[in-house]
């Protein structure tokens, strides 16, 4: 019997999503169906309970309801909870469980994908939003020497440093603050890529070597990596790997089956030009 899945957003036409799990679905041998599914802006809770209520295995979530998501669920994993929000659900028996696998996602992205190890180095996270929380711990979890989070607005970034006390120690600021600094690997978490705005970052701040990541993705060279590269930095990339890894590993929580993410990446990557 074919599994049902789904993504939910609103809007949702333009996901990626089915064509990433019929792709896995294929080349694993898996029997099951992904559809989209837009939900009303206040009939997320609805939607889903409808899904799984009809025999539903399985459920991504997308802007704007990783939060609902998450605050739905039953069992929120750790990851979920510091990050208020959730990517993934599943249903077994009364218990919702939910998963937020942006971070593993964007961690294994730049480490299996890219080449680039985190373990030691000085990584940069840009923006205090959900991407950001969802980020810290699986980056925190691969060792680097130093992890900073830094936001327009300074008192948000700071709100991640106490929120996240208990599990690491983060450096915080406001962009201002980062004169002077320089990170290996510094990661673009903010919307700015998406209104083609640049963000007021200091001069000096890739370390020779670095690696710039937007996680926007499909939009070429965004304003953040036009920075970059005008910066003299070599190693650039966007968040096509991220989304198929964060949708591989909803896909081996589901099923219990790791996808080869390779070809789906090269399938769905444009060039930064």
């Amino acid at each position: 019997m074919t599994d049902r899945y789904a993504v939910v957003g609103h809007p949702i036409a333009h996901s990626k999503s089915p064509l990433i799990h019929a792709a896995f679905a294929q080349a694993t041998g898996q029997d099951i169906a992904y559809t989209a599914i837009e939900a009303p802006l206040d009939g997320f809770e609805a939607t889903v309970r409808a899904f799984f209520e009809g025999g539903g295995r399985g459920l991504n979530v997308t802007l704007p309801f990783k939060l609902q998501a998450c605050e739905m669920a039953t069992d929120p994993s750790e990851a979920a909870r510091l990050a208020g929000a959730a990517n993934a659900l599943k249903i077994d028996g009364d218990r919702l469980w939910a998963e937020n696998f942006d971070g593993v996602g964007l961690v294994n992205d730049i480490q299996r994908n890219l080449g680039h190890a985190i373990a030691g180095k000085r990584v940069l996270l840009l923006g205090a939003g959900g991407a950001t929380r969802g980020a810290i711990l699986p980056i925190a979890a691969q060792g680097p020497a130093v992890l900073a989070v830094a936001n327009r607005t300074a008192a948000k970034a700071h709100e991640l440093r106490h929120d996240f006390a208990a599990q690491l120690a983060l450096q915080t600021g406001g962009y201002d603050e980062l004169a002077g600094e320089a990170f290996d690997v510094i990661v673009n978490a903010t919307s700015a890529g998406l209104s083609g705005e640049a963000l007021p970052l200091p001069a000096g701040l890739f370390a020779p070597g670095a690696l710039a990541y937007d996680m926007v993705y499909g939009k070429g060279l965004t304003p953040f990596l036009r920075q970059a590269q005008a910066a003299g930095v070599a190693a650039l990339a966007d968040g096509v790997g991220m989304l198929v890894e964060q949708a591989a590993e909803a896909f081996v929580w589901w099923r219990g089956v790791r996808p080869d993410t390779r070809p789906v990446i090269a399938q769905l990557s444009v060039p930064l030009v």
